[in-house]
């Protein structure tokens, strides 16, 4: 017998005693408890019969590295991801819209670069934006979205490039993740370079 089935017999056992006290008991203060049994059991009835959907964690979006040919194989594995699992259309938009409550994402692929895009995505707080429109101390604007490489987002190294690789083919620009940046599974993963030490790093080999 099902959890739900055994719910179920344990809530008409409660409406059956309250139906017994009615019936039987003479007594103002019992005949009440029966009465409030017997609605607290059709409650209950009424709830269960209701469809219950288990609620699991989103599956990660499996990136088959064999499959993947061109960087627009990519892109259609972060277009998945951020519908999905990344959860990224539940704040921001791609064009214009009212819902909206986060930064629309049009063309954010010309803008930033995939260094700044995967800094921004694993560590939100790495930047400050201050607005500067008003006198006095310009008011400063910390990011409000989660790291989504950590629970309770948690996407991987893979399904983050992917998204990256999503951003910059929605926006009209060439995709600058590549294959050979995707991580094998089993092997040990390289620790992402943020923007601003590869900035350090293209300056030093400049001079």
């Amino acid at each position: 017998m099902s959890e739900v089935a055994q719910l179920q017999l344990i809530a008409l056992s409660i409406v059956g005693f309250g139906i017994v006290v009615l019936l039987f008991i003479k007594s103002t203060f019992v005949r009440v408890i029966g009465f409030v049994a017997i609605v607290l059991g059709l409650f209950s009835l009424m709830s269960l019969a209701v469809p219950q959907l288990a609620s699991l964690p989103p599956a990660e979006e499996k990136v088959d590295i064999a499959s993947i040919k061109t960087p627009t194989d990519i892109a259609a594995i972060g277009q998945t991801v951020f519908f999905s699992k990344g959860q990224c259309a539940l704040c921001h938009s791609i064009g214009p819209s009212e819902s909206a409550r986060c930064p629309d994402l049009k063309g954010i692929g010309a803008k930033l670069s995939k260094d700044f895009l995967y800094e921004s995505l694993t560590d939100p707080q790495a930047f400050v934006y201050q607005d500067f429109r008003h006198g006095g101390v310009p008011k400063e604007y910390p990011a409000t979205m989660p790291a989504i490489n950590k629970d309770p987002i948690g996407l991987s190294k893979n399904e983050i490039l992917a998204v990256i690789a999503f951003l910059q083919q929605m926006s009209g620009e060439p995709i600058s993740v590549s294959t050979s940046e995707l991580e094998i599974p089993g092997k040990a993963p390289s620790a992402p370079v943020k923007a601003a030490e590869a900035a350090a790093v293209a300056v030093a080999q400049a001079h």
